[in-house]
């Protein structure tokens, strides 16, 4: 029901953050600033909420936390079909749409990441893990164009209620959970959400793998920012590739994303978490290094983007998995929310510096040799990764 129901939500969410743009452009007539401030105002609750929303979960089941999120973001994109109907459709209230969404979407993110460890046996996390990840890669890949055939086939308000239909199916199937699963203690409920929130922060500070993955996490999230920058210039500007073509080649890291989840279920038990880690992300990132070598906008070279993005998309989604189910078998239960926001709250704040450092290295290096350096950066991560205990962890998860 779990796996069910965050398929549905994550097509839900992947989907809508294509769905709102459209409408904004198609049916308002957005421009590009009015647009951009579209995306930000979705974005933004990653870095205004995440620590409060962990706080918040481990306070609650995660169930109930996983249906309200849903059932608020069927509310929302509802109240878009019933603002058009009544001719009342906005930008104001696609603003207001798009960062309700957002915080939802934060609330839902951290609840799914901490629910898992509390309804399977620490065996399980690494499969479980592997079909939860696999879900959301495939709707990554295919939220995005659905959400774009729903605008150009269906109305504004249609497509709006099309997208909350996905929410409403995940909150059905995710509300079918029978598992029992029992409130935190009321001690710690009782305490603030201030001192919660501290608890969490000095709990990823003080474990030196959980330390690990938050500033391997910070370390890739800031390079990769900066990487994608140059990347998204490099592409059309310095291989002279049409859109299509990019679009194409940054398509191919979605297949591979399915299957770096299918691998992550079974390699690390076999070949041991500490090396997959660190030889995963060794490949993933350095895969990229290959890219400012490209020349000429043929197929061939198309072909050779689609697969160095494919390999990317493989080895990056193993590490995502596998680190995933460390953190979980890390971090005792009744904090898994707190973990979870940190270290997203962490890694995402970075990325604003990250972008704003791409564009200064294209601008001082050129596009090629900026793409190169930014892709460099991102050895920071697996470094952090060896030496830490991370590296030395063994084909069980720990305890």
């Amino acid at each position: 029901m779990l796996w069910a129901g965050q398929t549905a939500s994550q097509f839900g969410a992947q989907a809508g953050q294509v769905v709102l743009p459209l409408i904004a452009v198609l049916a308002l007539d957005a421009s590009t600033g009015l647009l951009g401030a579209l995306r930000a105002l979705e974005q933004a609750p990653i870095l205004l909420f995440s620590l409060f929303a962990g706080a918040w979960v481990d306070r609650r089941r995660t169930r109930d936390v996983l249906v309200l999120a849903d059932l608020g973001r069927v509310l929302a994109l509802a109240g878009v079909a019933l603002a058009s109907l009544l001719g009342v459709l906005g930008l104001p209230v696609l603003f207001g749409v798009a960062f309700l969404v957002g915080v939802l979407g934060v609330y839902f993110d951290v609840a799914y990441q901490a629910c898992l460890v509390r309804l399977v046996e620490r065996d399980q996390l690494a499969r479980g893990n592997s079909a939860l990840e696999g879900s959301r890669s495939a709707a990554q890949t295919g939220g995005p164009a659905l959400g774009g055939a729903l605008v150009s086939l269906l109305s504004a308000p249609v497509a709006a209620l099309a997208s909350a239909l996905f929410f409403a199916l995940s909150a059905l199937s995710i509300g079918r959970i029978r598992r029992p699963e029992p409130l935190p203690a009321a001690p710690e409920r009782a305490a603030g959400l201030g001192r919660q929130i501290l608890e969490g922060l000095r709990l990823v500070a003080g474990h030196p793998a959980l330390r690990a993955v938050g500033l391997a996490s910070a370390a890739f999230q800031f390079s990769f920012a900066a990487v994608m920058t140059v990347y998204l210039l490099f592409l059309p500007r310095e291989l002279c590739l049409s859109g299509a073509a990019v679009g194409l080649a940054l398509a191919a890291t979605g297949p591979g994303a399915v299957v770096g989840s299918l691998l992550a279920a079974r390699l690390p038990g076999k070949l041991g978490y500490g090396r997959v880690l660190v030889g995963a992300a060794v490949l993933a990132d350095g895969v990229l290094l290959c890219v400012p070598a490209l020349r000429g906008s043929g197929a061939v070279t198309v072909c050779l983007l689609m697969g160095l993005n494919f390999v990317f998309g493989v080895f990056s989604q193993l590490v995502d998995v596998t680190v995933m189910a460390v953190r979980q078998a890390l971090t005792p239960v009744h904090v898994q929310g707190r973990v979870v926001a940190t270290i997203n709250f962490v890694g995402m704040g970075l990325t604003p510096l990250g972008s704003l450092l791409g564009g200064v290295l294209a601008e001082a290096l050129g596009l090629r040799a900026g793409l190169f350096v930014a892709a460099a950066g991102l050895a920071l991560s697996p470094l952090c990764m060896a030496l830490s205990p991370l590296a030395r962890l063994g084909r069980r998860l720990p305890v």
